[in-house]
């Protein structure tokens, strides 16, 4: 196959997917001597656009884990508006140090039945969104290190082949693709955090709208930062984006399963990594 270009295609609320996407993208990029495209899909007005890829594409593509899958407000837009047209595909997801359950496969599928064709694969540690404990520093070093064997065996396979696979690169997961995980406390009882939203300390509140202006979602009021008048996925964007660090949250629910994740998952994760 000839290739043309590489793309970096990634939802990222606080970074941590964005830098390993483009690391990823860039490094294939380089050993292939191609130009690299970006497409943050982080913001709502993107996601109402449709990407159109070809059999001259290799698409590297990545979106965080939430709950064990791929963030659901991401499905319609990855079933929807995601034209494969035959490109090849590295689908990545990031992990905070927990673990991916099902979100790889499920983002492999989901490509695959997008008309792209996966030829390896990734899951990566980062800093989790509701943490600024577990799984911090990560990705590290050691960890970029595996990014780029990673990107530099992609890129052999994919200069390698004549055409494209039909079968994808398998990976870790089950399917059926699992439930969301739910957060339990220590009875087994289910805690429900779907409506909390992050508060805002307005002492603190410099009134930049940074917050507003980075929310995924479009749901935090840029007239009053202290409004979130539409869903909150807990992605943490406004929390650990806020320059004076005024927003944050104070469920009790949703701070109890903050500190029973990083009492439980303090140890450091593995990335894993697959191809065909």
């Amino acid at each position: 196959m000839k290739l043309e270009k590489i793309w970096a295609v990634y939802f990222s609320g606080t970074g941590t997917t964005r830098r390993t996407v483009e690391r990823i993208a860039g490094a294939i990029a380089s050993r292939l001597n191609l130009p690299v495209e970006t497409v943050d899909f982080s913001r709502p007005a993107v996601r109402q656009e449709t990407l159109h890829f070809g059999e001259k594409d290799l698409v590297v593509f990545g979106t965080p884990v939430y709950a064990g899958r791929v963030p659901n407000v991401l499905l319609p837009f990855l079933r929807e508006k995601i034209v494969g047209g035959g490109a090849l595909a590295v689908p990545v997801v990031l992990f905070g140090n927990r673990n991916y359950d099902d979100a790889l496969i499920e983002l492999r599928n989901i490509l695959a039945a997008d008309g792209l064709h996966p030829i390896a694969a990734g899951a990566f540690v980062g800093e989790h969104s509701f943490s600024r404990v577990l799984g911090a520093g990560r990705p590290n070093a050691e960890d970029e290190a595996l990014m780029d064997e990673f990107s530099a065996r992609a890129a052999e396979l994919a200069a390698g082949l004549e055409t494209a696979p039909q079968t994808p690169v398998a990976v870790e997961g089950q399917e059926p693709i699992r439930p969301y995980y739910t957060p339990q406390d220590r009875a087994g009882n289910p805690i429900n955090i779907l409506k909390v939203k992050p508060k805002t300390n307005m002492a603190l509140c410099g009134g930049c709208g940074l917050c507003a202006e980075i929310c995924p979602m479009g749901s935090i009021d840029p007239a009053d930062v202290s409004q979130v008048r539409g869903i909150c996925i807990k992605c943490c964007a406004c929390v650990k984006g806020c320059p004076t660090r005024a927003k944050f949250f104070d469920d009790a629910g949703y701070l109890y399963h903050q500190h029973e994740l990083e009492a439980q998952y303090a140890r450091p994760a593995e990335n894993e990594v697959f191809y065909l």
